[in-house]
């Protein structure tokens, strides 16, 4: 009997070191990721949106990092910085915000050094475009057109914006700042949260990915890069590397086969790429193939990133300031002049997760797809570009994916096989991991904007969204 009460001891006591060996792991690992995420997200949205950290901490933080309750933050407003440390003053981590490019989390990297980095030209991004409230949106910054001229239900179109900022759900909270309603290339609607205005540009989440395909398609339309070739990734140059036969058009249409895990919790790619990396790209590309190109799709952040490196590299070719030729080829001609694209570490933009612009602005860029690439009669696309990103990527689910957008393709017949049921199925999107959405239907001459912070994601209903809307539409 007492030698089974040792046995008994002892292997309790294994296991309580085993347990408490896995949990101090795991809380080094995973903290100064929660610790990371909370840096960077109230740095943005202290020095780049101009909002109230508290209720950003409060209601768009805690709900969805598991380690929020255990973090601090301190804000610089002089040097514009946002520390965020747990359990007392560990695992630290610091975002700082510079001028034109938003904030960058010091990772890998010294903040000396990064404030050293240039991003952003010396002369700066001037001169960027200036309101006109003399003409009407998109060319101008007049408010909303009267939307019963158009032959629009006001009042059904009113329901449908009390709906998407209601809070029916007493166990989780829609959060919307923003929608806007745009229809035949006019603004029709659209209203804000309390403290949230026109001029504030908000985040987009994976909506980036969507404006990366954008930055991708006009170096098409330039000859500098051909979608059929294979990616030009330093990492996959060797003869012997199976990866060098990944193209550009497997990366847009996330059927490169990479090994990337979209999981959005401590330990796992997506966010020890985001918040543990100072080269999101090369983190992404460094990944083994999981299976050979085209044979699966896996929607997969690190896939934008290689592609914003890309775009990088590509422009550096010709001129050393890149970040110009995101304004000069596609925020300034359409009007975008609150629009940042925050870089990592390393200086390039995040492909992925980390563009802001305003309701209006978002609104902008739907409109440009929606007219097929081009604006006032510039092309900004090329031809044929906005078939190719709204074509079904073979393998996937509901046919709802393309290249960087999310598809309603599904099948006519089937409400219940398309992404949203009560959508036509030449609806698609550019979408965000809270809900943020741009939402282009060409059959109904609409796109839909909405932006917030769903917690959890499912008190939103898209589906909801784009059926009260399309009610009021003639």
């Amino acid at each position: 009997m007492k030698r089974n009460v040792k046995f008994a001891i002892l292997g309790c006591a294994v296991f309580l070191f085993l347990f408490f060996a896995a949990a101090g792991w795991y809380i080094v690992k995973a903290t100064p990721v929660g610790s990371g995420y909370t840096a960077k997200y109230l740095c943005s949205n202290v020095f780049v949106s101009g909002r109230d950290p508290d209720p950003v901490f409060r209601e768009e933080i805690v709900p969805i990092n598991p380690l929020a309750r255990f973090i601090d933050y301190r804000i610089d407003r002089e040097k514009k910085t946002v520390t965020a440390d747990a359990y007392g003053g560990f695992f630290a981590r610091t975002a700082i915000y510079r001028e034109g490019c938003g904030c960058t989390l010091v990772v890998g990297i010294g903040e000396a050094e990064l404030r050293a980095q240039r991003v952003i030209p010396p002369e700066g991004l001037q001169p960027r475009p200036v309101p006109d409230e003399t003409l009407a949106w998109p060319e101008g910054d007049q408010g909303p057109v009267d939307p019963v001229g158009l032959g629009i239900d006001g009042a059904k179109l009113n329901q449908a914006l009390d709906a998407a900022f209601s809070e029916p759900d007493p166990e989780g909270r829609r959060n919307t700042h923003a929608v806007v309603v745009a229809f035949d290339g006019k603004l029709v609607a659209e209203r804000y949260a309390e403290t949230f205005t026109k001029e504030m540009p908000l985040l987009g989440w994976s909506m980036a990915k969507s404006v990366t395909n954008a930055l991708v398609g006009i170096l098409v339309r330039q000859g500098r890069l051909d979608l059929s070739q294979p990616a030009p990734v330093a990492e996959w140059r060797k003869a012997d590397d199976p990866r060098r036969a990944i193209t550009t058009d497997q990366l847009l249409r996330m059927s490169s086969g990479l090994a990337f895990k979209e999981v959005y919790a401590p330990l796992h790619d997506a966010p020890n790429m985001l918040y543990g990396s100072a080269d999101f790209a090369a983190y992404a590309a460094a990944k083994p193939l999981e299976g050979p190109p085209d044979s699966r799709w896996n929607y997969s952040s690190g896939t934008a990133n290689i592609l914003a490196r890309i775009v990088r590299r590509t422009v550096e070719r010709g001129e050393p300031d890149y970040y110009r030729f995101l304004y000069a080829e596609l925020f300034d001609p359409l009007g975008m002049r609150n629009a940042v694209f925050e870089p990592d570490p390393s200086g390039t933009f995040v492909g992925s997760s980390y563009f802001f612009a305003t309701a209006r602005d978002w609104a902008r860029f739907g409109q440009l797809y929606l007219q097929d690439g081009v604006w006032q009669g510039e092309r900004i696309l090329p031809e044929g570009w906005v078939a190719y990103s709204t074509t079904p990527t073979g393998g996937v689910p509901k046919r709802q994916y393309g290249a960087h957008f999310w598809l309603n393709a599904g099948s006519a017949d089937n409400p219940a096989e398309r992404r949203w049921p009560d959508a036509p199925t030449d609806a698609y999107a550019a979408l965000g991991f809270q809900e943020q959405m741009v939402i282009v239907i060409p059959s109904r001459k609409a796109v839909l904007v909405r932006l917030g912070a769903a917690a959890p994601r499912e008190a939103w209903s898209t589906n909801a969204f784009i059926r009260d809307v399309l009610a009021a539409l003639p």
